[in-house]
């Protein structure tokens, strides 16, 4: 299988950079959101690797938790389904075969990550992403990390344009 379309070194949280000095939004499972300079060791979303989730340690993250995360997940919809908090995002696709294109990048970038979220092609053309952490029965921050990381892969291409876009 081919590599994504996407390089480490163009990977940037947001917001990173703010009046010319690099910041990072660093979110603590208790919830406590810390701005922190770039002269100290910062870690976006999208630099930091899932672990596994077989970690006794590993507990559902709360709400609150969630929503300090969330800005480095913009496009992303924070949903409740059933008591169960996940992550969710919905694109159009070109064609029924884009659609089975757009899940091989993201195959492959979930596999390197160990961590797997539930992908649908609806109709022909409708692909959602849904992503908790099966495991721990909600979110953790590794479904942060890997909403990030799919956010950052290059699927412009297989997407359909929305007709604002051409003109």
């Amino acid at each position: 299988m081919d590599g994504p379309a996407f390089t480490p070194t163009s990977w940037c949280c947001n917001p990173c950079v703010v009046i010319g000095v690099s910041l990072c939004l660093v979110s603590y499972e208790i919830g406590l959101l810390m701005l922190q300079n770039s002269s100290k060791r910062l870690y976006c979303l999208i630099e930091k690797k899932c672990v596994p989730c077989n970690l006794k340690e590993l507990q559902p993250m709360s709400a609150d938790a969630a929503h300090t995360l969330m800005p480095q997940v913009a496009e992303w919809k924070l949903v409740n389904e059933d008591g169960i908090m996940k992550l969710r995002r919905s694109w159009t696709v070109k064609t029924f075969t884009k659609g089975l294109e757009f899940f091989k990048i993201v195959a492959f970038l979930v596999e390197n990550e160990g961590h797997h979220p539930d992908l649908h092609l609806v109709g022909w053309n409708n692909v959602t992403i849904e992503i908790w952490t099966h495991a721990v029965g909600g979110l953790t921050e590794n479904d942060f990390i890997l909403a990030a990381k799919i956010d950052k892969l290059d699927l412009l291409d297989l997407l359909r344009r929305k007709p604002s876009d051409s003109h």
